[in-house]
């Protein structure tokens, strides 16, 4: 019996099948005619394998780990002729020239039969993404463990209308209706780098219920209509099924969310949140001195009414005071000094709004969704979950920003970090993942949309992990956040390890 493999030659930078023999009978000269890279017949996926020039390869370190990362990622792939394609495919991201279209790739491969192969390779394959999805999130967390996970929606702005899922969309960020696909992505990030590792496309009524369309651009049965909020918390909770990863806390912009289902979903998936919010969320005030505490109040109202009542110069514990029960400065390890937190009350008492100074200010508020202070039909349930209402300035604008998370252990310095991860992702998204193709793909097929951002999602974790310059990788430890903490016994907060960042406090 025959085995085959994929051997790597790190002088020439090719990757070949090669045949080994499993037992005594093995055919060696068919093994080594495969070593040369001259595999002995043509797959049936169009035309064999791609053969990378030279001009394919780099001579930074990059190739090898693409052959590392990549032999891994394609394991599932149950073709080694698909596999071959694969890392052709993202060695074609990292080094195409301009767009990073197939014909583009391709021309780095052989050009006109290497576009043909690669084509069908992306969207007409039988190979399934989900596994390489599951198998790249895996890798992340082995050798780069991320703070949290970030959903970040993503605009690809398209010239015409048979692309899967192209729409008239209003862009709030430009303020204007453009032709665009709609995407969703889950990031692991951490404060110096982010990576994606999951992905969902955004389709309307108008492409679900058309037959023809659906038909041409392949959209499985099992796509249902959704609203873009319930498409980006579908895409998380899609991303940790059965994926064996750790807990941690998620990282989301709602503002356009029904904000009472999202928070029930995540809590059913036990997933602590961090969730930027509408002014216009009605929560109640849970702190003991507020001047409404009890009284379902918008989340604007809360914040503007603590921002008058903060204290702008929060008293720090002397070195080696222990802090208050619930509160620790290292996490796991209780007795030790809160550099950001200040003596006095605990929740439920007098003073116990959280604030810090400076740009990028923060103020927390406890507080518990409205709808959660009642059981169906108006009558008094038990104790709501405690939750922080967080204001964060900007610029003297206040407030900036409002975040609503279950998160009450942290302190503000850490929620602060957590929020300040959706701007590593913005960056990373511009700097890292469209230099790699993220939107450039330019067919029709779900199928192949999917495969090309599964593919492109790969390629920005080998910039990352080769070391380019802006998406440098710094190893680092993460405390596991599977362990909930009760400080005062209210609240399911989780402790993480920000290291020791006394400027996250300003």
């Amino acid at each position: 019996m025959r085995s085959t493999i994929l051997r790597h030659d790190s002088a020439t930078g090719t990757t070949a099948a090669v045949a080994a023999a499993d037992g005594p009978g093995g055919n060696a000269g068919h093994g080594a005619a495969a070593a040369t890279g001259r595999p002995q017949q043509r797959t049936a996926d169009h035309g064999g394998e791609c053969a990378a020039p030279e001009s394919a390869r780099r001579a930074d370190g990059q190739d090898a780990v693409v052959f590392e990362l990549c032999s891994g990622l394609f394991a599932s792939m149950p073709r080694t002729d698909q596999r071959v394609k694969a890392i052709h495919y993202v060695r074609g991201l990292l080094g195409a020239e301009g767009r990073k279209s197939i014909r583009n790739i391709a021309t780095l491969l052989g050009g006109d039969a290497a576009e043909q192969s690669l084509h069908h390779f992306i969207s007409s394959s039988t190979w399934d993404w989900t596994p390489v999805r599951r198998a790249l999130a895996q890798h992340i967390e082995r050798v780069a463990p991320p703070q949290a996970y970030v959903v970040q929606p993503m605009i690809i702005p398209k010239a015409g209308e048979t692309s899967v899922g192209v729409e008239r969309r209003f862009v709030p960020e430009l303020g204007q209706v453009i032709n665009a696909q709609q995407a969703v992505g889950v990031w692991a990030a951490a404060d110096d780098w982010s990576s994606p590792l999951h992905w969902r496309l955004h389709l309307t009524q108008r492409w679900l219920e058309d037959e023809n369309r659906r038909n041409q651009a392949s959209i499985p049965d099992t796509t249902v209509q959704e609203s873009l909020a319930q498409c980006s918390v579908e895409a998380y909770l899609q991303m940790i099924r059965g994926s064996g990863l750790p807990v941690r806390p998620l990282v989301m912009d709602a503002r356009h969310s029904d904000i009472v289902t999202t928070v029930h979903r995540l809590r059913a998936a036990g997933t602590p949140w961090l969730l930027r919010v509408d002014p216009s969320v009605r929560l109640t005030v849970l702190e003991a001195t507020f001047p409404r505490r009890g009284a379902s109040m918008t989340a604007q109202q809360i914040m503007s009414t603590a921002w008058h009542m903060r204290q702008l110069e929060p008293r720090r514990q002397a070195p080696g005071q222990a802090g208050p029960p619930g509160r620790t400065g290292l996490p796991g390890v209780p007795g030790q000094p809160d550099r950001h937190a200040r003596q006095g009350p605990q929740p439920g008492q007098a003073g116990h709004l959280r604030a810090v100074r400076g740009p990028g200010s923060l103020v927390a508020v406890a507080a518990t969704l409205t709808a959660d202070t009642r059981l169906p039909g108006g009558r008094p349930g038990g104790r709501p979950e405690e939750l922080l209402l967080l204001g964060v300035t900007d610029d003297g604008q206040w407030p900036a920003e409002l975040w609503l998370t279950d998160l009450t252990g942290l302190r503000p310095a850490e929620l602060t970090q957590l929020i300040r991860l959706t701007h590593r992702v913005e960056r990373d998204l511009t700097e890292v993942a469209d230099q790699v193709g993220i939107r450039d793909f330019s067919g029709r097929s779900f199928n192949g949309w999917h495969r090309h951002a599964t593919l492109a999602s790969a390629a920005h974790a080998i910039a990352l992990l080769s070391g380019r310059p802006q998406a440098r990788r710094v190893p680092r430890d993460v405390a596991d956040l599977t362990d909930p903490v009760r400080p005062g016994g209210l609240g399911a907060g989780y402790l993480t390890d920000l290291g020791d960042r006394p400027d996250l406090a300003s």
